[in-house]
Order: structure tokens, then C-alpha cells, then sequence
């Protein structure tokens, strides 16, 4: 199926649900409307005039109960529809190019330290992660910013993409769960639920929950044998005392039990909502069938164990009723019910953060499968297990510009080639494949599809030095973060099998002289330690390096035209080094006397 045919197919279908909730809910309006004034005339009447219309006006009051029902039952699917309708205009701003400030950046998630995060855009506007994201809740958000920070080993990444490829044609799947997920992003509180399941019991034991039994069915027996004449009265008032003995020991830990338990039974109610539609649903991929077995727990479904909780919650609410109040001395409802609450939480909490877990890493894999649907013509890469780093990709292209934008390149790095030092005017793209290579390797080993033709890619780690500022707050001047960003990178190096770095104008806040020397020194350093990478530059003494044959240098680089005073960039990019910049001719394109 054509993506965007499919994706505004499904768009006008909620569109046109939506606008009839909108003329439903307004007609309901007015119903209500015509009730009320309804109403207003029949007690007008039954006053004014002494009319016996009093009767009637129940009439008018049960059809106002009635409509506000249906009112309500309106409103909601009119927000669901609305949802959607957001859902898929989203999905078609993604793949015309509108998308950029529309989504989740992830913004929570960035960090000025991470080796990579910040240089590659992938948090904030703009970003890989808004480019990506359709997860609904915190858990499926943390899961995929986790799975972007770090590279999968080979297994697990093959794992995600075999998930993913599952996934990309079940768009009903995806919309029920991006849908769902929005109420679980509303109201679930993830940590709480977390904390209330793994907190230490409350001490319950079952020869406890026993003589709670015994004690109640003691009570109603001797006071229908009191009643039947068979027992005198103090039968009943001893066992009575007993209930009293057995509420003033327990009460605490009552208390405890019943006090805590609100947030997350109604937390988990509308968990439930999501876990029973992903227990509906048969899975192929080994990744996929481990997710859905991680919400059975003892051959029972999550959303069953779930249930179960929710009747004894509600049986517990019902305790406040004045009668089950008088009678609850007798047979113990409220402290036997919160032992029952409390029985539940021991044999399943330790199980809700995997449930969590396992919607989490579902809504990640589901992004990544709105993502290889929305790009049909990017490939799931190669991931080889060799001995040495690799990086071989044909057509390559940055994952975050628009396919009519974007210019395609091959890049290959491996064997005898360690590093490319890549040179070119201002403008020319160097910076662009150095983020193209970067997020197009993070992408890989997070489990996604890439942006390229082909691509095959060993197990490796990225570390850039592309985007590094100044601090005023920690007194870092950019050379100095730049050079503590390389001292990271070196370690990566020396602590990680064939790391791939990137480079861009390294060590540009010094004189050429220095420069010419740090950065061999900063190359040496990361080919003995057998990693792989790219670095562009404006100062072509750096272009010289490739003299040492040991190193696996090669020199490649992007070329300009000027035409009329323009310049126009191809971003091709081609064997050797640059033979011209481009400077000056900026410089006097904005106005500059030079």
C-alpha cells in the first residue's frame, strides 16, 4: 500500500467520524436545552396554576439523566476521534516534511555530556527522536531514548528488526495502541505503580487470613444459632469481642493496605486497557512473542490478574455502605478484603514493572515500524559480525531531511581505509554527512530501518565532537571542550572495540601548526586503538596526513560552483582533496568590503 494514500485514506475516514460526533454532541445540546425548558414550564404550571403536573416532571429529569449519559458517551468519542485525527495529520506532516516542532523532542532526555546525543540532533526540535516517537507513555518514550543512547548487541538489534518488520503493515495494531496510549500518558504514574508493586509486604500471613475467615463465618453462625434459639447471646458477644481484638491488632497495617492502594488500582485499570489489546494480538517474531509472554504471569494474562484486582477494589469501596458499616464487625468485609488487596500486590506487583516494561519496548518497536512504513525506500542494514570496524553504506542520505532534499552518497570505511578526512568550501555538506554517517550507525544498532540503500555496519560506538560550545558556567572555553570531548572519545577507543568517531573541524580554535600536530596525535591514537571515523576540515595542511601510510588515510572532499555570484553546492562527494574556498565569496554575498 501507498503510505501517504493509506495514511490520508485513514485520515478523512476519522475526519468524517469526528465532524458527525460534532453534530451529534450539538443536537444532544440542544435536547437538553428543550428538557430544561421543558421542565421549567411543567413546575411553572404545577405552581402558578395549580395544575397537577407536579408527576410530570419526572418525566423531563429521567430524560435529562439520559441525555447527559449520551452526552458524555459523545464527548468522549469525540476526543478519541479528535486523537486520531492528530494521530494520522502528524503521520502526513512526517512524510511531506512539516513535522519538524510538531511532535515529542524528547527534551527530557537530552544531555550536554553524552558522547553523541547532542552533536547527531538526536533530542530537540527538529531531532531524530521527534522525527520518530509515537509513543504514548513515559515507559515507551524512556524505552526508545534509551535505545537511541546506546547500541544493542547484534542479537537484540536483529531481534528489533525482525519485531519491526512484523509490525510495519499492522497500522490497526498501531493505531489502537498510539491511541489507548493516550489516556495511559494522561493519567498512569508509572513510578508509583512501580514503587506500590515491589514495596515489602504488609505482613499478612495466610494462618492471619485464615482466622479472618473463621472468625467472620463464626460470627454469622452464632448469631443465626442465637436467632434460631439454639446458642444463648454470649456465644455471639464472645466472638464478637474477638473481631474487635482482631480489627485493633490489624488496624495499621489495614490502614496501610487500604491507604495506599488508590492511585495504582485505577492506574492499572487503564494499563489494562493497552495490555489486553496487545494479549489479542499473535506475534511471528522471537521479539515479539517474548513481549507478549512477559504479560502472562503462571499461564494467567496481565489483563486478567488485573480484573481481579479491580473487583476487589470495588467490593472494597462498597464497605463504606452504612450497612456493610454495621456489619463489618461481624464478618470483617473491610479487613478481609484489603487482606485480599494486599495478597494481590504480593503475588503480582513484582510483575508490574515488567508489564511496563513490555509496553515500553512495544511502543519503541512500533515506532520504528511507523517509521520504515512512512520511508519504504530505506533498508534495514547489514549488521556483520567481523573482526575489524565496518561502515559500508551505498546512497546514504541524513535520516532527518526530506528525500527531495537530500543527496545521496556512498561512504565506506573498513579494511585498509580507516579515515577520511573530508574538506570543502563553507555550506558544502561536510557537517551533513558527518550527522548522516552518525545517525544512520545509531539508528542501525538501535534495531530501525536506515536511510540508505544498502548499509552493512559491525557492532560499533559512535563518539562526535561536531557541536561543542563554550560553557560561561563552567568556564570552558570551546577549545577546551573540545579537547575533553576528544579525551572521551580516545578512552571510548581504548575501552570499546571499533568505535566509529566523527569529527568535525577538529581542533579549529587553534593555530594551524597545533592543529597539523593534535590532530595526527588524536588520529594515531584512535587507529591504533582500532577504531574508524571521519574528519572535516577547512585547513588543508590537515589534508597532508594522509602521507602517513599507516594511518589508512584517505582524502575526499565536496566542491561549489559560482555562477553569476551565486554558489551552488552538488553535496557530491568526491576522491581528493578541495581545490578552492569559498570564503570570500560569502563574505561579499553579505555585504562585506573584502
Amino acid at each position: 500500500m501507498d503510505p501517504l494514500e493509506e495514511y490520508t485514506a485513514r485520515s478523512d475516514r476519522w475526519r468524517a467520524a469526528h465532524r458527525l460526533l460534532a453534530g451529534k454532541f450539538i443536537r444532544i445540546s440542544n435536547w437538553r436545552l428543550a428538557v430544561i425548558a421543558t421542565a421549567i414550564i411543567l413546575a411553572w404550571l404545577a405552581v402558578a396554576r395549580s395544575a397537577a403536573l407536579g408527576g410530570l416532571l419526572l418525566i423531563p429529569l429521567a430524560a435529562f439523566v439520559f441525555l447527559a449519559v449520551w452526552h458524555e458517551r459523545v464527548f468522549r468519542k469525540q476526543q478519541f476521534t479528535a486523537r486520531a485525527l492528530a494521530y494520522y495529520e502528524r503521520a502526513i506532516a512526517r512524510m511531506k516534511g512539516a513535522w519538524v516542532g510538531t511532535g515529542n523532542a524528547g527534551e527530557r532526555f537530552r544531555d550536554s555530556a553524552h558522547i553523541y546525543s547532542e552533536d547527531l540532533d538526536v533530542f530537540g526540535k527538529g531531532s531524530l527522536f521527534e522525527l520518530i516517537a509515537s509513543a504514548r507513555t513515559a515507559a515507551g518514550e524512556r524505552t526508545l531514548a534509551d535505545w537511541l543512547l546506546a547500541p544493542a548487541c547484534r542479537d537484540e538489534a536483529a531481534a528489533r528488526q525482525a519485531a519491526v518488520q512484523e509490525l510495519r503493515e499492522r497500522l490497526d495494531l498501531r493505531e489502537d495502541i498510539a491511541l489507548l496510549g493516550e489516556d495511559v500518558r494522561a493519567s498512569v504514574h508509572a513510578d508509583v505503580l512501580d514503587r506500590w508493586g515491589s514495596a515489602p509486604p504488609a505482613g499478612f500471613s495466610s494462618l492471619v487470613r485464615w482466622i479472618a475467615l473463621l472468625l467472620a463465618i463464626a460470627g454469622i453462625a452464632s448469631l443465626l444459632a442465637f436467632l434460631a434459639h439454639i446458642t444463648p447471646l454470649s456465644v455471639f458477644i464472645v466472638i464478637l469481642g474477638l473481631d474487635f481484638v482482631f480489627i485493633a491488632i490489624h488496624r495499621k497495617r489495614i490502614a496501610t493496605a487500604i491507604g495506599g492502594v488508590e492511585t495504582p488500582a485505577v492506574d492499572l485499570q487503564i494499563l489494562a486497557l493497552l495490555l489486553e489489546r496487545l494479549e489479542a494480538e499473535d506475534f511471528n517474531s522471537p521479539k515479539l512473542k517474548q513481549i507478549r509472554a512477559n504479560l502472562e504471569v503462571h499461564g494467567l494474562p496481565a489483563s486478567k490478574r488485573i480484573a481481579r484486582l479491580k473487583r476487589w477494589i470495588e467490593m472494597l469501596d462498597s464497605s463504606e455502605h452504612l450497612f456493610l458499616r454495621v456489619v463489618n464487625p461481624v464478618v470483617l468485609w473491610k479487613e478481609q478484603l484489603a487482606m485480599a488487596v494486599e495478597a494481590w500486590r504480593v503475588e503480582s506487583g513484582p510483575f508490574i514493572h515488567g508489564w511496563i516494561s513490555a509496553v515500553g519496548e512495544f511502543e519503541a518497536l512500533s515506532s520504528f515500524a511507523s517509521l520504515a512504513f512512512e520511508r519504504p525506500e530505506w533498508i534495514f542494514p547489514s549488521l556483520v559480525d567481523v573482526a575489524s570496524p565496518r561502515f559500508e553504506a551505498q546512497d546514504l542520505r541524513h535520516p532527518l531531511l526530506p528525500p527531495s532534499k537530500c543527496v545521496p552518497n556512498d561512504v565506506a570505511l573498513g579494511g585498509d581505509t580507516r579515515v577520511l578526512i573530508v574538506s570543502g568550501s563553507n555550506m558544502s555538506g561536510k557537517s551533513t554527512l558527518l550527522r548522516a554517517i552518525g545517525l544512520n550507525a545509531v539508528l542501525a544498532w538501535a534495531g530501525a530501518p536506515v536511510a540508505a540503500a544498502s548499509m552493512h555496519i559491525s557492532s560499533i560506538r559512535v563518539g562526535a565532537s561536531i557541536r561543542v560550545l563554550d560553557s560561561l558556567q563552567d568556564g570552558r572555553s570551546r577549545f577546551y571542550s573540545e579537547i575533553v570531548r576528544l579525551r572521551q572519545i580516545v578512552d571510548l577507543a581504548g575501552n570499546t572495540p571499533g568505535p566509529l568517531f566523527l569529527l568535525d573541524e577538529v581542533l579549529s580554535g587553534t593555530n594551524s601548526h597545533d592543529r597539523r600536530i593534535g590532530a595526527a596525535a588524536v588520529v594515531r591514537a584512535l587507529v591504533a586503538h582500532g577504531a574508524i571515523g571521519l574528519i572535516t576540515t577547512h585547513d588543508l595542511a590537515l589534508a597532508t596526513l594522509d602521507q602517513d601510510k599507516g594511518l589508512g588515510i584517505v582524502n575526499v572532499h565536496f566542491d561549489d560552483e559560482i555562477e553569476d555570484g551565486r554558489i551552488e553546492f552538488d553535496y557530491r562527494l568526491r576522491p581528493g582533496v578541495v581545490v578552492r574556498s569559498n570564503a570570500l565569496e560569502l563574505m561579499r554575498a553579505v555585504g562585506l568590503q573584502v
